[in-house]
């Protein structure tokens, strides 16, 4: 494992507080979406953050390292290309897959538009390794991968959750992002106790931590990155902070910002809990949840700030060596992965039977949440859409949503949902006008097919939405 330098605090870059960003004391480092950042034009505010020495450290989202599939090699070439554009020392990604079907399965190919968790069992720790491996070998700097919040829990799992990571770094050397608030949505969603993932997992091999906050609902509780942090989420940074030093930690938020001062409020707070723990460590006692205990002896950093190589931890008992699958046995979970993440992705997107073992109404609560993602990022991507549509726009994109599953890229799924309103026969208004110039200004001349039919498919539809 190659070696990484201690990053310190710092918080998630979004456009909509860049210059709240820029003014903040004590950032250290910034972590900006990979997917939003383009290497020939890298904003301006990141320029000036690296040119005061502002560590950056672009953050993927669309890779799907716990897919069935091979990792793309076009969207590896772009992460590639961010961490160099921005000079990192390193780039994350999440243990999750985005999309499924395609030619494993013989079914058309969905796309979830959001990170679902992969299932802990033999086969899909295969795949993610192998996967893993794939990128590393792809990227320019050391890979972390991050765990993620899930409000749905695969039947017949064969590991918990400290175990799959424990493996995954131990087979592939791989740096780990630990989402603490991560940790606490799998405490109140599936019932995992956050301390003993904590007991498990290779604490030395953490690059850096997450913070975040979120919102219960009917007893579920939504990461949504746009609340502030609760305190029991800062309690598991404690729990973690007094068995390791976080060579990193991070604030993220995605949406409802709040004013500058409370964003430095929350690192302040976010800095004081580590601190805090950290003395406790020093002197045999910390707290988990309230009660005082005997923390775990903390993992040696060394006085560089050098994050250890986790194979120099001691091996637990459920851990495996590293090994390397044999290919044939590799494409066979390759493909028994991708018929079970395909199943359960169609039953999220596409309205078909729930998978057997799966709890079907939190399988309703997964789908809705996933529209609602969809409808937020399509609003995002595509502004215009909300302001012709008003408050028309977020009941008909759910409604669009029940039936018709993300294919495609969010420009893509804007254009389709408005192609879809625009067929259905909108009584001609206004917005109806509004809506027919954008959709005809924005889906311009495509790539011919080379099928007859769907060309002729495509030159009607033109015809009758520009009418």
């Amino acid at each position: 494992m190659q070696q990484l330098r201690r990053l310190g605090t710092g918080i998630g870059w979004r456009p909509e507080i860049a210059e709240a960003v820029e003014r903040m004391p004590g950032i250290d480092w910034v972590e900006a979406v990979a997917e939003n950042v383009c290497p020939g034009h890298v904003p301006e505010s990141l320029l000036r953050l690296r040119e005061r020495g502002v560590t950056v450290v672009p953050h993927g989202v669309s890779l799907g390292l716990g897919g069935a599939d091979r990792p793309d090699a076009s969207r590896l070439t772009a992460l590639a290309e961010r961490a160099e554009a921005l000079g990192s020392p390193l780039v994350t990604e999440h243990i999750a897959f985005v999309r499924a079907g395609g030619p494993l399965t013989a079914s058309p190919l969905l796309e979830a538009g959001h990170l679902l968790p992969v299932p802990r069992t033999r086969d899909a720790l295969d795949v993610l390794c192998a996967n893993v491996r794939a990128a590393q070998a792809a990227l320019p700097v050391p890979l972390a991968v991050e765990n993620i919040a899930a409000l749905i829990s695969w039947p017949g799992e064969e590991m918990t959750e400290g175990q799959f990571l424990y493996d995954l770094a131990d087979r592939t050397g791989v740096h780990l992002l630990i989402d603490v608030a991560n940790l606490h949505t799998n405490h109140v969603n599936r019932g995992e106790d956050p301390s003993k993932a904590l007991d498990e997992l290779p604490v030395e091999a953490i690059a850096y931590v997450h913070v975040a906050g979120g919102f219960e609902r009917d007893g579920v509780w939504h990461d949504s990155h746009a609340h502030p942090v609760p305190e029991p989420v800062l309690g598991i940074l404690a729990d973690l902070a007094s068995r390791v030093a976080p060579p990193g930690v991070l604030l993220e938020r995605d949406e409802n910002f709040p004013e500058p001062a409370e964003l430095e409020r929350e690192l302040a707070a976010i800095r004081r809990t580590v601190t805090r723990a950290r003395a406790r460590a020093t002197v045999g006692a910390g707290t988990r949840g309230g009660v005082t205990y005997a923390p775990t002896p903390p993992k040696a950093i060394t006085g560089d700030g050098v994050v250890p190589d986790p194979g120099t931890a001691e091996r637990p008992e459920h851990a495996a060596a590293p090994v390397e699958v044999p290919t044939g046995a590799e494409d066979a979970a390759r493909q028994r992965l991708a018929l079970a993440q395909a199943a359960l992705l169609s039953a999220l997107v596409a309205g078909t039977p729930a998978p057997e073992g799966f709890d079907r109404v939190r399988l309703g609560v997964q789908a809705r949440a996933l529209a609602a993602k969809r409808a937020d990022v399509v609003a995002k991507v595509a502004p215009e859409l909300p302001e012709i549509l008003a408050e028309v726009y977020r009941p008909a994109f759910l409604a669009y949503a029940q039936g018709h599953p993300m294919s495609g890229g969010y420009r893509r799924d804007a254009l389709d949902f408005a192609e879809h309103l625009l067929l259905a026969g909108l009584p001609e208004s206004a917005e109806t006008r509004l809506l027919r110039e954008w959709w005809l200004e924005r889906s311009g001349p495509a790539p011919l097919s080379r099928r007859t039919g769907a060309r002729l498919a495509r030159a009607t539809r033109r015809v009758l939405l520009g009418r």
